[in-house]
């Protein structure tokens, strides 16, 4: 039987990352795995590399994993999640919602993955187009969030919301978030958004700092179609996308947001479930 390959996306800005790779790797190989790290490091490691621009390359991994926090996952999951590739984190920063091994849990955590002793989750992403002249000049996917937000200057975003082409809302604020229900537990927490159970299908839309006491979550099938438009007059705008800027959002463009045709497998490697991660990472006092 072919050894299955492995790609590791490593965070190397992190010490711990640094410190454990050389560990993580001589791992794989003694379970049988072939590891496969980024080109610019791969022969410091002695291993076969990849490059991310390298599409039919990528097709190649039968699984990967990111060591870092839920930030590297994410970086992960927008070269992954359209090749169908399935995927797990290490986790080696805080909290640690998507990278659900720890450290001290690897050995077990690659074990088990040899042994096919894992489950797959299926998670959905969203999908953005810049829109211009109904044209689209850019598309993004996002594993957690969009947000559209005030650019450089400390004026508020005024901003229209449409659902399936009916007026749905105004908003005066810094900005507003479109998330999924996987990152419900991120930007959209920290602004007064719900916890969603990760695997349903919707859309987490939370305004930021709303100038108004009568903003709050709105949830819905993500299945509609939402338009962000910018109130005539306003300042241009920054879409983002799971915490990077993608473009700026002018008077003259809108933002389109529905469900992305792609699908992020998380490989689920412990028995631990939502309800216990949320009571042991953000409920602790309780």
């Amino acid at each position: 039987m072919e050894a299955k390959r492995l790609g590791i996306f490593p965070n190397m800005t992190k010490e711990k990352v640094c410190a454990d790779l050389q560990i993580f790797v001589d791992l794989c190989r003694e379970q049988g795995l072939v590891p496969l790290l980024p080109q610019e490091i791969c022969a410091e490691y002695n291993c076969e590399g990849y490059d991310l621009q390298d599409v039919e390359a990528l097709r190649k991994l039968d699984f990967a994993v990111s060591l870092g926090g839920d930030g590297t996952l994410l970086k992960m999951a927008l070269y992954l999640a359209p090749l169908g590739i399935p995927a797990f984190g290490v986790n080696f920063g805080k909290l640690g919602f998507l990278a659900e091994i720890d450290q001290p849990s690897m050995r077990k955590a690659i074990m088990r993955l040899v042994r096919g002793d894992y489950s797959l989750e299926n998670r959905s992403l969203l999908r953005a187009q810049v829109m211009l002249n109904d044209e689209c000049i850019k598309e993004v996917h996002a594993l957690n969030d969009l947000v559209l937000a005030k650019g450089a200057y400390s004026k508020m975003a005024h901003m229209q919301m449409y659902i399936n082409g009916k007026p749905s809302g105004s908003y005066a604020a810094d900005g507003l978030i479109v998330a999924t229900a996987t990152g419900s537990t991120a930007y959209s927490l920290s602004c007064g958004g719900p916890l969603v159970q990760p695997e349903l299908e919707v859309s987490v839309i939370t305004p930021i700092c709303a100038h108004s006491l009568t903003a709050r979550t709105l949830i819905i099938p993500m299945s509609e179609v939402i338009e962000l438009k910018a109130v005539p007059g306003s300042e241009d705008m920054m879409l983002e996308a799971d915490g990077e800027s993608i473009i700026g959002v002018s008077n003259d463009t809108y933002l389109r947001i529905d469900k992305s045709p792609y699908t992020m497998k998380l490989i689920r490697l412990t028995s631990r479930d939502y309800y216990q991660t949320w009571q042991q990472k953000l409920m602790r006092n309780i």
